[in-house]
């Protein structure tokens, strides 16, 4: 290629891009033309346009956002329903435990006829005599098993100990059965501090003031709906510190909530409700205000304050509501055993009343020195008439009132 050919094909170039240009300039122009157009036809400007635009394209994603988010929550809400299921299921296999329940009778195991004789004594004084120091009723048939029958778990745990002493000691006579028995009712407090810790180190906790531990003993002897406060206290611990690992509670103030949340149950020398005595007992021994919380929380009494609250409240649920839990009919039972034994033991003298025989039968017995024979069965007349206006009770109450003297004297010593 020549250079005048090379010049010819320049000059080529050149007259096509200027014509390129020039059209380039025509359809910039009537762009301008049609927007203008389009804007007067709208009545919108060009950054107008823009946002309506924007706008429109964002409720478009927002409507697609909000359907998103709706699939997402019936899928969580599903989830968590498994979840929680598989959770709470999980935490009362952890919980469950051998339950015999102790309702109104122990049993001592008397190794011949031969003690078996002696416990009952001449004309049945030993048996009399011990029914009356304890409050329990006997209950002795052909085989080598004796029963102790009475409403309070705790005279009839003293009672049990008692009798097994005697057993070994092979003394049954009154005057010993008395030493033996109120021994046995001094040495409540080491019982009581033995059966607290069991409960406490069965729940996982350490470190607890003595005067707690044996308060938290009495979960033993006591029953709530027929449910012994013990056995169902280690069950909701179990359960909550279960659900507790599961949904990232505080564990230890879960533990303690649980452990503590009836002690109020126990608590008789105060006035309230079992959660208003509670929650001052926890308070006086510098719990933290959290477990506090917990024990005034777990009947609703009060709005929820935290997760670990909910938590002991549904572990106590669970723990109560299982088949086989409780028995409403007992708790009765002990309400009105109780009533029986307050009317008697509230008349001027009385020195002790009890109730047996579903409290049919009721042994009053008096102070000697401020009732005598001839006000002894005036008593036990007013006593009986009281029973009648105020009493629940089925069929008739015998009402025997029992006036013991006694002479001591001790022998010189030689």
């Amino acid at each position: 290629m020549t250079d005048n050919d090379i010049k010819v094909l320049i000059e080529e170039l050149r007259r096509d891009r200027e014509i390129f240009q020039k059209r380039e300039a025509k359809f910039k122009e009537r762009e301008k033309e049609l927007t203008e157009v389009l804007s007067k036809a709208s009545k919108l400007s060009i950054d107008d346009a823009k946002s309506l635009l924007l706008k429109n394209l964002e409720s478009e994603l927002r409507e697609e956002i909000a359907k998103k988010v709706r699939w997402a929550e019936e899928k969580i809400k599903l989830e968590a329903g498994e979840k929680a299921k598989e959770v709470l299921l999980d935490a009362m296999k952890h919980g469950a435990t051998g339950y015999v329940a102790e309702y109104s009778v122990s049993s001592v195991i008397v190794p011949s006829e031969e003690v078996k004789g002696r416990i009952i004594g001449k004309e049945g004084r030993n048996i009399r005599s011990f029914e009356k120091e304890t409050g329990v009723e006997l209950e002795i048939d052909e085989t080598n098993e004796i029963k102790l029958s009475s409403f309070d778990s705790i005279r009839r745990e003293i009672a049990k100990r008692a009798l097994t002493t005697l057993i070994k000691d092979a003394r049954i006579q009154p005057s010993r059965i008395e030493e033996v028995v109120a021994q046995t009712k001094t040495q409540m407090e080491d019982v009581l501090l033995e059966e607290g810790k069991k409960i406490v180190e069965a729940c996982g906790v350490y470190n607890l003031p003595i005067e707690v531990i044996k308060t938290i003993g009495k979960f033993k002897f006591r029953t709530s709906y027929g449910q012994n406060l013990a056995l169902h206290t280690i069950e909701e611990t179990k359960i909550g510190v279960a659900i507790a690992h599961e949904i990232k509670a505080n564990v230890e103030t879960v533990r303690l909530g649980c452990l503590l949340h009836d002690i109020g149950k126990v608590i008789t020398d105060e006035d309230g409700s079992h959660v208003d005595v509670g929650v001052d007992y926890v308070k006086k021994y510098g719990f933290p205000k959290e477990v506090v919380a917990c024990v005034a929380e777990h009947h609703e009494d009060k709005p929820f304050s935290s997760f670990e609250s909910v938590v002991v409240w549904t572990a106590d649920a669970i723990s109560g509501s299982r088949p086989g839990a409780r028995y409403e009919s007992h708790e009765g039972y002990v309400s009105r055993m109780g009533k029986i034994e307050e009317i008697a033991g509230n008349f001027e003298g009385v020195e002790e009343a009890y109730a047996f025989q579903a409290g049919r039968d009721v042994r009053v017995m008096v102070k000697p020195d401020e009732v005598d024979d001839d006000g002894v069965i005036v008593l036990a007349r007013n006593i009986a008439k009281k029973l009648e206006k105020e009493a629940e009770y089925a069929g008739q109450v015998k009402v025997s009132v029992i006036r013991e003297t006694r002479a001591t004297e001790v022998t010189a010593a030689k």
